[in-house]
């Protein structure tokens, strides 16, 4: 018997458990011909090239390393989009954090006599410190987003992109549209340059790691479950007992601390912070994720589509660069794949309709 006194319980979410019942033929039909894709390419350049240069290990090195840093912001992009939200910023808190990281490890690792003679008395707390710092700016940044787009209701396509040239901005003034190279040379040298056993290099581990997580996270958890129904039905979910806004803002959150990730990164590779290096992380990002097979209106993607579609981009670079065509044309071919993943994405949507 009911009783009608207490509160009544949560149903379970039907829309995301029949979703994710419905979707796994047509999402491995979706994974598997992107992977074709990306094997075809591969093919191509393996012939086009000369023999052995595009398949060596040096080479998928330097395509792993290129796609490292793009898979990891893509990991964050994914959720979002299958919630239904949208970062176009993610480029510009990469840039800012990569600032902060550079100007902070500056200041604590020594004074400007001790750099000139590579001599860092303070560089274990600086580092600590700077890595610290850098992910939480992109956390807060992150929250910043999350609270116009989903406190506010501004929609996050013109949130987030007044927030990327607020933040791309405020780094400019703050660094006089100059790059901070101030970074101590041991950082790059042990961190950025160097390799897990002499291996694999610590980017790539580190982008491995994410992704595990997120892939985890996305579809083995209840958090990963709330996701999807949020992107299916965003008031479904909120019936069913889905704390939407929290989770949106969650989700933003985390795709600000993944920018922090990447700008620690970048500055442990590069030795520097770029103000430049990064203007076009979003579209790269969020076309790595369209092409993978994450729908563009949410409920539907995956993390393992979003690891293919962040290598074609880098495939096609290094492709490029070894027959020596113009990088111009990366964007032209990156740009044709984006443009028919999201063709297929639309005729998917009108034929579930109509079933």
């Amino acid at each position: 018997m009911t009783d009608l006194a207490s509160p009544a319980k949560p149903p379970a979410t039907p829309p995301a458990r029949a979703r994710r019942r419905a979707l796994p033929r047509t999402q491995r039909l979706s994974d598997a011909t992107i992977l074709l894709l990306l094997i075809a390419i591969v093919a191509v350049f393996s012939i086009v090239t000369p023999a052995g240069t595009f398949l060596s290990l040096s080479n998928a090195e330097s395509i792993l390393l290129t796609a490292s840093q793009l898979l990891i912001l893509s990991c964050g992009i994914t959720f979002l989009l299958i919630a239904g939200g949208l970062d176009l910023s993610i480029g510009s808190i990469t840039i800012f954090s990569a600032v902060v990281v550079a100007k902070v490890m500056g200041a604590l690792a020594g004074t400007a006599a001790q750099a000139a003679d590579f001599h860092y008395p303070n560089l274990g707390i600086a580092i600590t410190v700077a890595i610290v710092c850098g992910l939480l700016v992109g956390v807060g940044w992150g929250a910043v987003n999350g609270v116009l787009a989903v406190k506010l209701r501004i929609p996050p396509f013109i949130a987030t992109l007044a927030t990327g040239g607020i933040v791309l901005g405020l780094a400019s003034v703050w660094t006089n549209g100059q790059n901070v190279q101030n970074v101590p040379l041991p950082f790059q040298s042990s961190f950025g340059l160097g390799k897990l056993f002499g291996i694999i290099p610590w980017s790539i581990v580190i982008a491995a790691v994410v992704t595990a997580v997120f892939w985890v996270v996305l579809s083995k958890t209840r958090f990963g479950l709330h996701t999807y129904a949020m992107g299916a039905n965003l008031e479904a979910a909120r019936r069913s007992g889905v704390n939407v806004k929290r989770h949106m803002i969650l989700l933003y959150v985390g795709t600000g601390a993944l920018c922090g990730i990447v700008a620690v990164l970048d500055v442990a590779r590069f030795g520097t912070a770029s103000i430049t290096s990064h203007s076009g992380d979003a579209l790269s990002a969020i076309a790595a994720v369209v092409i993978g097979g994450t729908s563009l209106f949410g409920g539907r993607g995956r993390i393992s589509g979003t690891v293919v579609g962040a290598l074609i981009p880098a495939v096609l670079q290094s492709g490029f660069v070894i027959m020596d065509v113009q990088p111009f044309w990366q964007n032209v071919a990156v740009g044709v794949v984006l443009l028919v993943a999201v063709y297929v994405d639309q005729v998917k949507i009108r034929a579930q309709e109509r079933t």
